[in-house]
């Protein structure tokens, strides 16, 4: 953190924000109005921002993301139009997990307790073949279990365990989720 007082000034170093000054017209110019199939390009655009992603990564040209620097996105997973990626924080997303359309994946908040309001951020962990499901929302420091699935418009404040259907305000378990499938 680079100002411990939000009122007085930016929380992040200059450095980053010009980084981020330069993701924002790139991700205008190039990523935003890429074609839909153009996930290849999507990636590879990413890589060049310092995000880590693995193979055949679908990330869809309207997803909104903060800092590529702090995603690491693993193989197979998607991301659709409309997710937003608010990676103050890393956001590590799993294989074969998808995030639907509306999802906000938010790194960072802010202590209310304190006269500068300060910034706080922590990682957030979406595990292997999970799926969060159309507007939900994860808080900072949030870990999504294997296999689990977070429900439409769930508001997840808690961690959340391997291969449950999770779901409500806030996000509880609700059942097993029984999948069948190879990998």
């Amino acid at each position: 953190m680079h100002n411990q007082d939000t009122h007085s000034g930016p929380s992040f170093s200059l450095s980053n924000r010009v980084g981020r000054l330069i993701w924002d017209i790139t991700s205008f110019f190039l990523f935003t109005y890429s074609p839909k199939p153009f996930h290849e390009w999507r990636s590879f655009i990413l890589r060049c921002f310092g995000a880590k992603v693995g193979k055949k990564v679908h990330v869809y040209p309207k997803v909104k993301i903060w800092a590529p620097w702090n995603l690491e996105l693993a193989d197979e997973c998607g991301i659709a139009n409309g997710a937003i990626l608010y990676s103050q924080d890393k956001i590590t997303i799993g294989k074969k997990a998808v995030i639907s359309q509306g999802a906000h994946l938010c790194a960072g908040t802010h202590d209310y307790n304190t006269k500068g309001f300060i910034l706080i951020t922590k990682p957030i962990t979406i595990g292997n073949y999970a799926w969060v499901a159309t507007e939900a929302f994860i808080h900072p420091g949030i870990k999504i279990g294997t296999g689990c699935v977070i429900g439409a418009r769930a508001v997840v404040s808690k961690h959340m365990p391997d291969w449950m259907v999770c779901s409500g305000n806030p996000c509880t378990p609700l059942k097993k989720r029984t999948i069948l499938f190879e990998d």
